[in-house]
Formats: structure tokens, C-alpha cells, sequence
């Protein structure tokens, strides 16, 4: 047994599990190591590309790596066949399109989708990108990352419609609002006539791997009630395909 490598791994659950950025003296403290070898072990994973430390405060945080192998081994699990069922029930009940999307640098990626029956429905291709920060199920992916996961993905906010979110301090507010209410509303910030709502999806260890929305013209979607309903929709079908991924 690789007794570096076991410690290495705990270093890192350690950190991703705290749930904040985390100083070394802390980590040596609670895993009960000495300084030396915590700092060695957190300098090999920032150097792997796993942490990264800030300048200022001296504290680690991970990196979107782990996000990144997290979305493959789900995918690689069958995420979409865990999904499929949960799709079929929103795309019904909601009548629009619903995506399965993951994160993908600062794009999200649409690696399953069920286009809406309606004859005015809001079109995208499977496999094909959308600016996380324009999109419902990218606001809702990026809710989920920590202040220095999100920093470096939100630097450049590029307008691709009348009403995209290109200023920093409003999109901060506004997934601060994905967090409390539990869902993503994308209001044409993409496209200007397509709207839509996400909310994420977690593994059984806790980590959002991926989204799931729907999106429609604005002219179904554009009203308080309507958008509150498809939320509560989205909500259930996230929380239906997390109770498959943790029964795996």
C-alpha cells in the first residue's frame, strides 16, 4: 500500500470537503500530520493541477479539475441512462425542451437532450456549447462553484443578446439567487427569444456533476407562475436522477 498516495487522497477529500478555502496549519492539525509533510503534499497537488493557492491568504481551494474528471467518470457511469427517465417525465410534464448539460471549461456541453413537441420550440444540438454564464442549466452549474473555481470563469462576460449579464457584480447576485431559490432563470441572456430553467444534479458523494433544464420561447415562459412552476419541475427531476446516482 502506497502509504504517500493514501495520504495525498486524504489531503485532498479534506479539502474539497471543508467546503471553503482551508489553510495548512488546519490541515496538519485535523488529519493529524506534521506541517512538513502537509506542506509537501499540498504543493504536489497544486502542482498536479488538483489545488490552487491564494496569493494573498496563503489558503487552497480546489481546482475545476476534479469537476472536470467528476462529469467524465458520472458520464462513464451512464449518466444519461440515469437520466433518461427523469427527461422523459419533465419533457411531458413541461411540454418544452429539456438538456443535460456539463461543465465544460466556461461553456456547458449538452450530452443529452428531448426536443419539445410544440411546433415553436427552442432548438439545440446534442454535443453542441453555450457560454455558462447565458445559460439556464450553465447559471446553475456555476451556483455551485466556489468563489475561486468561479473567478477565473467569469472574468470576460461577452454580450451575445440585448440582455445578457455582462457585468460581474450582477451575475454574482444573480447566482446568489440561484442558490437560494434552487434553480437557474436564463431570460434570453443567450438567445433573446429563448428562455429557460435548470437546477443541478449531485452524485452520492455530494458534487454536482451535471444539469438539467428546459428552455422555451419567451412568449410560454415569460410569466412569474409559469416560470415557478417549471422550477419546482426542474427541482424534482434533478432530485429524481440523484436518488438513481446514490442507489449505484
Amino acid at each position: 500500500m502506497d502509504k504517500t498516495l493514501l495520504k495525498g487522497l486524504e489531503v485532498l477529500e479534506y479539502v474539497v470537503l471543508t467546503g471553503g478555502p482551508v489553510r495548512s496549519i488546519d490541515i496538519a492539525n485535523d488529519l493529524q500530520l506534521q506541517k512538513s509533510n502537509a506542506h509537501r503534499v499540498l504543493k504536489t497537488l497544486k502542482a498536479a493541477g488538483y489545488l490552487q493557492q491564494d496569493e494573498r491568504t496563503r489558503e487552497y481551494t480546489p481546482t475545476l479539475k476534479l469537476w472536470e474528471l467528476g462529469a467524465a467518470a458520472v458520464a462513464d457511469l451512464g449518466l444519461r441512462q440515469y437520466a433518461a427517465g427523469a427527461m422523459r417525465e419533465l419533457s411531458q410534464a413541461s411540454g418544452e425542451t429539456v438538456h443535460l448539460s456539463v461543465l465544460d471549461g466556461r461553456d456547458v456541453i449538452y450530452i443529452d437532450k428531448i426536443d419539445s413537441p410544440q411546433p415553436v420550440a427552442a432548438y439545440t444540438r446534442m454535443g453542441g456549447h453555450a457560454p455558462a454564464y447565458c445559460v439556464a442549466t450553465g447559471k446553475a452549474l456555476l451556483s455551485a462553484l466556489s468563489p475561486a473555481q468561479l473567478e477565473p470563469l467569469i472574468e470576460t462576460l461577452d454580450s451575445h443578446s440585448p440582455v445578457t449579464i455582462t457585468d460581474r457584480s450582477t451575475l454574482l447576485a444573480d447566482l446568489q439567487q440561484v442558490r437560494e431559490r434552487g434553480y437557474s432563470i436564463n431570460r434570453g441572456e443567450w438567445r433573446e427569444d429563448v428562455w429557460g430553467i435548470a437546477a443541478n444534479i449531485r452524485d452520492a458523494s455530494g458534487f454536482v456533476v451535471a444539469a438539467i433544464g428546459i428552455s422555451g420561447p419567451k412568449f410560454r415562459l415569460d410569466e412569474e407562475h409559469r416560470l415557478e412552476e417549471l422550477g419546482a419541475q426542474v427541482k424534482a427531476a434533478a432530485r429524481q436522477i440523484e436518488n438513481l446516482l446514490g442507489s449505484q
